[in-house]
């Protein structure tokens, strides 16, 4: 199997892991997680930012056909989730710092993303758990943004940094053989095991 093959067998997977797991979650109505970004952070890691966008994007769209109209936006959302990413990892590899610090820096680049598509889109609602936060800050006399903001960043911290955590244990204990064959960026492959 060549190297593109390879990268779009993988990005398959980790389209179908953001829905099934992100619904679940969603289904379940866990409070703080979402998990609909473990796959995209995944190959973020694996493959590289554009890569990691582009599975992003497809995961909103097909959650999109399958759980409803209101994820295709926030496409935007996830897939700035796997720029990032990608783009640290691709730097300075996946460790434990550059995992917990991506997932520090996407649970503010995700809500600053996000709030203003609810906002604009759909008045704030979205249909998730949070908007009974976002009906009681905004009935408390915040404005439509900050009552939207606030609810999507603390949820945020939870869901990206426990879905950077999860997807570096993961990576953590992959072949070596699959990491040297897929990993990204000079610092990667030395900083892995760390």
């Amino acid at each position: 199997m060549n190297r593109r093959t390879y990268i779009l067998v993988f990005s398959a997977l980790a389209i179908a892991v953001n829905v099934i797991v992100g619904s679940t979650a969603a289904n379940l109505k866990i409070p703080l997680l979402y998990l609909d970004t473990v796959g995209t952070i995944f190959v973020a890691v694996l493959f590289g930012p554009y890569w990691a966008f582009a599975v992003g994007i497809l995961t909103n769209l097909i959650s999109g056909i399958t759980a409803g109209p209101t994820d295709i936006p926030f496409g935007l959302v996830n897939g700035a989730v796997g720029l990032v990413v990608g783009f640290i990892a691709a730097k300075y590899g996946f460790n434990w710092i550059s995992a917990i610090i991506s997932g520090l820096i996407i649970s503010v680049v995700a809500p600053l993303i996000g709030s203003p598509i609810a906002v604009a889109l759909f008045h704030g609602l979205t249909g998730g758990a949070s908007d009974v936060f976002v009906m009681w800050l905004k009935q408390s006399g915040m404005d439509i943004f900050t009552a939207t903001f606030l609810p999507r960043i603390t949820s945020n911290f939870v869901d990206k940094i426990l879905s950077c955590i999860l997807v570096l244990l993961i990576v953590q204990r992959l072949p070596k053989s699959l990491k040297a064959r897929t990993m990204v960026g000079t610092g990667a492959g030395a900083q892995h095991e760390a």
